[in-house]
């Protein structure tokens, strides 16, 4: 990693979201083995998938905990089936202390009660919660199925109930960063997380994509073609470039990124190997 053009206060900036990388782990049968990489008190964003289902994030939400990492669930509206499981995964997650979730609405189709994450996030707010901390979805490229207009509403209407924005993977650091200064000037001042992909093998995403109910291979690459792309090269996709694209709007205050989501496809030893490389890069 060449840091030249860096200043220091964006070197700084750089390693400290890189110390406090939020991870994104898969209820997979690898992931406990996967989780013992993870840096001691870690934070780890549990997903939800059509395959699994909703209890399949619970449970390993619970085992993380007690392994003494900072939890984050997702909760998906559509694959909730209805308000009592709703009840019994809020009362889950309380009993075990764990205070913060992330909303998304999720691909289960048919779905469940409950059409989109607004909808889900109504709910919550009507039966009660102990929730400190709602996280709610970004789309700075766009969606393959939602409209421009009906994901910039969605926004205004979820960030009355949010505390923050974790953001859909994207590789380009401009169209970002035109994304989050748009969002600011329409009044949408929530901090913003960065999806970023970690250090990944095509052949083990495309393997993980089937099994979490993403749809066979050629399904997954016809809908992520720019991932797809960047990843199909000798030794697999590195973040560097991108991360260091984003130095600067990471010292910028009115942008207000506050870190980095990694989604690690659960290939969590090479991404913590990456990570560890990169901190000693940055010095």
């Amino acid at each position: 990693m060449n840091t030249e053009r860096m200043t220091a206060t964006q070197v700084a900036a750089v390693r400290k979201v890189i110390e406090n990388l939020h991870y994104e782990l898969i209820p997979l049968s690898n992931v406990i083995d996967q989780a013992s990489f993870l840096p001691e008190g870690a934070t780890v964003s549990v997903t939800a998938s059509p395959a699994k289902g909703m209890q399949a994030t619970i449970d390993l939400s619970l085992q993380l905990q007690d392994m003494g990492m900072h939890v984050i669930p997702h909760f998906s509206a559509r694959l909730t089936k209805d308000r009592a499981e709703l009840e019994a995964n809020l009362k889950a997650i309380d009993a075990a202390g764990i205070h913060r979730v992330f909303i998304v609405g999720g691909d289960a189709d048919p779905p469940g009660e409950f059409f989109d994450a607004f909808l889900f996030l109504q709910a919550i707010e009507e039966i009660g919660h102990s929730i400190d901390s709602f996280g709610i979805t970004g789309y700075p490229e766009g969606h393959p199925i939602i409209s421009h207009e009906l994901l910039e509403q969605a926004i205004v209407d979820k960030a009355r109930y949010a505390d923050y924005i974790t953001t859909q993977m994207c590789f380009e650091p401009g169209i970002i960063t035109d994304w989050i200064r748009h969002q600011r000037n329409r009044g949408i001042d929530l901090p913003v997380y960065l999806g970023i992909p970690g250090s990944a093998e095509l052949k083990k995403l495309l393997a993980i994509s089937a099994r979490i109910g993403v749809g066979d291979s050629v399904k997954f690459a016809a809908k992520n073609p720019k991932l797809i792309g960047r990843l199909i090269k000798p030794g697999g996709y590195s973040p560097d470039a991108l991360i260091l694209g984003l130095a600067a709007a990471l010292t910028d205050e009115r942008i207000n990124i506050e870190g980095f989501h990694c989604y690690t496809f659960n290939q969590v030893e090479r991404t913590e190997e990456w990570r560890k490389d990169m901190l000693e890069a940055l010095g």
